[in-house]
């Protein structure tokens, strides 16, 4: 959420970056939101007014009581009577604004880094770097699901029988692979100087939109009916809101965290959600990491977090790329968004494995997450990536580690994981 400042003072340019972001039908809300602005402060200042009115004339009640002028000192009483029923009209329209105000803040995009590349979707995201050599080896890659089920890994139809499509049971060696490869990935960021978490996997409704947009809430977050608690559909929710109405000292940033957790989405409007395969899933398993700092060092810490992506795939042998995602393809609260990209031998291209963000103070604001630093108090930075997220990065391994006899060798760093094993042999 922008500033309110800002917005009054920089109206053209909030615009400009609706127009980069594709977002034209959000237009009229600066306008909106400018006259709102106007017409509470205009009320606000009027009920200072009339409080100051009414602490003068009530000292005046007792001057006059001390003199014997009852006359005047009911006239006093009966001014201050409606002053206060004046005010209560006041304050219940300042509320009424602020709430029409918000409404409209929420749903404003915040304000892009300058070096995000203008693009209407993600068919416009920009290629960084490659890491790694992507090259497709000279026997056929079976399908994942096929691999798994090589390994008696998999078990798709009981899912179906126990929660329907967009879910899967693991077992034997690929449920150890799995567990071991985000074992891993939690003792990679430990060693990296994150503090490990679990944090709760149900959270708040003033959270879930403190931490996203309307629009992702609505396409994501499973609801527990009944209750106010929503599903987490990433560790990130509770991390940063482990955090709302806090106030820490500046010299304490940056907070270094990794969490681990399951995590929930509806995928509303996701495409090949049951089509064959574990690719898109309404239930997975996540580490993920997040930064909370001072707001002229996200920008370094937001290069730092997609580089330990890099590096943990690297580690496992795993080739990638970094895609910057245009304007169009950022999420409302985001300034700045990399995704990482693994590559696939089977299909011959890459595919997404983890998205790393740069929210600003979006998610500060909105959580009310503030610093308190010498010349005052001020709104964090927050920033997440993903470290490892399964079943995809499960994909990934398995093709990249399949060998043309049918069987998955384990990269020396994550055998300790598996009892030692250094590959996992087909069973049929």
């Amino acid at each position: 959420m922008i500033d309110i400042r800002f917005i009054r003072e920089n109206g053209d340019l909030v615009k400009e970056n609706i127009k980069k972001k594709f977002q034209d039908e959000k237009l009229p809300l600066v306008d909106e939101v400018k006259a709102l602005d106007e017409e509470f402060r205009a009320k606000k200042t009027k009920a200072d007014e009339l409080r100051g009115d009414k602490n003068r004339i009530s000292k005046e009640i007792g001057g006059f009581m001390a003199k014997g002028e009852k006359d005047k000192a009911e006239e006093c009483k009966k001014r201050v009577v409606e002053i206060n029923e004046e005010l209560l009209h006041l304050e219940e329209d300042e509320v009424k604004l602020e709430e029409e105000i918000k409404k409209r803040m929420i749903i404003i995009p915040q304000i892009i880094d300058d070096s995000v590349p203008i693009g209407k979707d993600d068919s416009e995201n920009v290629e960084v770097q490659r890491y790694g050599e992507a090259k497709k080896p000279d026997f056929e890659i079976p399908h994942h699901i096929d691999i798994m089920e090589s390994l008696l890994g998999v078990d798709l139809d009981a899912s179906r029988n126990t929660s329907g499509h967009g879910f899967y049971f693991l077992q034997g060696d690929v449920a150890r692979l799995h567990s071991a490869i985000t074992s891993y990935a939690r003792d990679f960021m430990i060693n990296r100087g994150y503090t490990y978490h679990i944090p709760p996997f149900l959270i708040r409704s003033d959270v879930v939109t403190g931490v996203m947009s309307f629009k992702e809430m609505e396409d994501m977050m499973y609801k527990i009916q009944g209750e106010d608690l929503y599903l987490i559909g990433t560790s990130e929710h509770s991390m940063i809101g482990k955090f709302i109405n806090t106030l820490t000292p500046e010299e304490e940033m940056p907070l270094k965290l990794t969490s681990y957790s399951p995590c929930f989405r509806k995928e509303v409007g996701a495409h090949g959600i049951e089509e064959r395969g574990v690719y898109r899933v309404h239930q997975f398993e996540k580490q993920e990491m997040v930064i909370i700092c001072k707001p002229e060092e996200s920008m370094d810490w937001y290069n730092d977090l997609w580089k330990n992506s890099v590096d943990f795939f690297r580690s496992l042998e795993i080739p990638v790329r970094t895609l910057e995602c245009c304007s169009g393809d950022l999420a409302d609260l985001k300034v700045k968004s990399v995704d990482v990209e693994a590559w696939s031998p089977r299909q011959e291209k890459f595919f997404e494995v983890g998205s790393c963000s740069n929210l600003g103070d979006a998610q500060a604001r909105r959580l009310n997450i503030r610093l308190r630093g010498e010349n005052g108090n001020y709104f964090a930075h927050t920033l997440n990536n993903t470290v490892v997220a399964t079943p995809r990065a499960l994909i990934a391994f398995l093709e990249n580690m399949y060998q043309e006899d049918g069987s998955i060798r384990i990269p020396k760093v994550l055998q300790p994981y598996m009892g030692g094993q250094e590959k996992l042999v087909a069973k049929k």
